[in-house]
Protein backbone atom coordinates (compact mmCIF):
# COMPACT_ATOMS: atom_id res chain seq x y z
CA UNK A 1 0.00 0.00 0.00
CA UNK A 2 2.89 2.53 1.18
CA UNK A 3 4.34 1.60 -2.33
CA UNK A 4 1.37 2.86 -4.53
CA UNK A 5 0.47 5.60 -2.51
CA UNK A 6 4.38 6.90 -3.26
CA UNK A 7 3.76 6.44 -6.72
CA UNK A 8 0.31 8.03 -6.92
CA UNK A 9 1.90 11.51 -4.69
CA UNK A 10 4.62 11.98 -6.29
CA UNK A 11 3.55 11.42 -9.83
CA UNK A 12 0.59 13.65 -9.35
CA UNK A 13 3.12 16.58 -7.60
CA UNK A 14 4.81 16.19 -10.86
CA UNK A 15 1.63 16.59 -13.03
CA UNK A 16 0.57 19.67 -11.70
CA UNK A 17 4.20 20.79 -12.46
CA UNK A 18 3.33 20.64 -15.75
CA UNK A 19 1.34 24.02 -15.69
CA UNK A 20 -2.01 25.12 -14.56
CA UNK A 21 -4.45 23.20 -16.80
CA UNK A 22 -2.90 20.33 -14.86
CA UNK A 23 -3.62 21.61 -11.34
CA UNK A 24 -7.07 19.61 -10.37
CA UNK A 25 -5.53 16.40 -11.64
CA UNK A 26 -6.27 14.02 -8.48
CA UNK A 27 -5.99 10.01 -8.44
CA UNK A 28 -8.77 8.11 -7.87
CA UNK A 29 -8.70 6.16 -3.97
CA UNK A 30 -8.05 2.51 -5.23
CA UNK A 31 -6.10 1.74 -8.47
CA UNK A 32 -5.43 -1.56 -10.64
CA UNK A 33 -2.17 -3.32 -11.89
CA UNK A 34 -1.57 -5.40 -14.66
CA UNK A 35 1.38 -7.65 -15.82
CA UNK A 36 2.43 -8.23 -19.38
CA UNK A 37 4.84 -10.84 -20.64
CA UNK A 38 7.75 -9.12 -22.38
CA UNK A 39 6.65 -9.64 -25.99
CA UNK A 40 3.80 -8.08 -25.60
CA UNK A 41 5.27 -4.46 -24.29
CA UNK A 42 5.48 -3.11 -27.56
CA UNK A 43 1.63 -4.30 -27.58
CA UNK A 44 0.76 -1.92 -24.52
CA UNK A 45 2.90 0.83 -25.94
CA UNK A 46 0.42 1.14 -28.52
CA UNK A 47 -2.33 0.60 -26.45
CA UNK A 48 -1.24 3.48 -24.63
CA UNK A 49 -0.65 5.94 -27.31
CA UNK A 50 -3.95 5.65 -29.09
CA UNK A 51 -5.91 5.30 -25.11
CA UNK A 52 -7.68 8.88 -26.14
CA UNK A 53 -9.24 7.32 -29.63
CA UNK A 54 -9.44 3.79 -27.80
CA UNK A 55 -11.65 5.18 -24.95
CA UNK A 56 -14.22 6.89 -27.70
CA UNK A 57 -14.90 3.48 -28.54
CA UNK A 58 -15.17 1.89 -25.19
CA UNK A 59 -15.31 3.56 -21.62
CA UNK A 60 -12.42 3.14 -19.22
CA UNK A 61 -15.16 1.57 -16.13
CA UNK A 62 -16.49 -0.68 -19.04
CA UNK A 63 -12.70 -1.74 -19.77
CA UNK A 64 -11.64 -2.60 -16.20
CA UNK A 65 -14.28 -4.43 -15.65
CA UNK A 66 -13.96 -6.50 -19.00
CA UNK A 67 -10.19 -7.23 -17.77
CA UNK A 68 -11.96 -7.91 -14.03
CA UNK A 69 -14.20 -10.23 -15.71
CA UNK A 70 -11.24 -11.75 -18.36
CA UNK A 71 -8.74 -12.45 -16.43
CA UNK A 72 -11.71 -14.18 -13.47
CA UNK A 73 -10.84 -11.67 -10.73
CA UNK A 74 -13.25 -11.62 -8.03
CA UNK A 75 -14.28 -8.12 -6.84
CA UNK A 76 -16.79 -5.98 -5.27
CA UNK A 77 -18.54 -3.28 -7.75
CA UNK A 78 -18.75 -0.89 -4.28
CA UNK A 79 -15.17 -0.84 -3.91
CA UNK A 80 -14.02 -0.39 -7.92
CA UNK A 81 -15.13 3.48 -8.53
CA UNK A 82 -14.55 6.69 -6.39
Amino acid sequence: MKFMEGIKGHSSKWIKSKGPEFQKFYWQRGYGAFSVKSHDVETVQQYITNQHEHHQQLSFQEEYLRFLHEYQIEYDERYVWD
